[in-house]
């Protein structure tokens, strides 16, 4: 592969990683909207009944039937606090925005793809704190962190794309190639008359 087919395929990859995160990101958002109806349907398939109380149950279908149940009252006595996930929702498909410029110029946009590194890393402190001070057990927790350590990843790769797209573009020729073997986990430097 020659030096410009290398360093398309370089941005052609960090695209595809920032595309595939952003769209789980926003979708990751919208399932704010319609908490109320997530957490019926995934009480009935872990097989809890409509009435069913949390203490007719054990483990994760306990603490499934029990955020059912609250969501359930909180929404039938006041309806506006699902506009805080409505807001929640829109602040996902806000950053989504975001991304797209990464997504058009990723290498001119490199900042927005560390901000969102960032914010994944952030997740982490933010779930094991207010989950721990909102009463969310501890395996829940672990659940919302995963979602920031498993965003990490893509944006990492993209990231790493966009750095060696960089070392390529300012790099001559044999630095490229050097960079290349090395990559490839030849360490061999091409002798002068090669």
């Amino acid at each position: 592969m020659d030096a410009e087919a290398h360093r398309a395929a370089l941005l052609g990859r960090a695209r595809l990683l920032l595309a595939a995160f952003t769209v789980c990101l926003v979708l990751s958002g919208l399932t704010a909207i319609p908490v109320r109806w997530e957490l019926e349907t995934l009480a009935r398939w872990l097989g809890a009944g409509p009435d069913d109380a949390p203490a007719d149950h054990a483990g994760a279908v306990r603490w499934i039937v029990r955020a059912r149940n609250a969501v359930r009252e909180t929404l039938a006595r006041h309806p506006f606090i699902a506009y805080g996930t409505d807001w929640l929702a829109f602040a996902h498909v806000v950053l989504g925005v975001l991304f797209v410029g990464a997504i058009v110029d990723p290498a001119g946009n490199r900042w927005v793809i560390t901000f969102g590194m960032a914010a994944c890393a952030l997740v982490v402190p933010w779930a094991l704190v207010f989950g721990h001070l909102r009463g969310i057990p501890m395996w829940w927790r672990v659940v919302d962190c995963g979602f920031g350590v498993v965003g990490l990843i893509p944006l990492w790769l993209a990231r790493r794309c966009i750095v060696q797209w960089r070392a390529d573009k300012t790099s001559t020729p044999l630095q490229q190639d050097i960079h290349r073997r090395a990559r490839r986990g030849r360490r061999e430097r091409p002798g002068l008359f090669q």
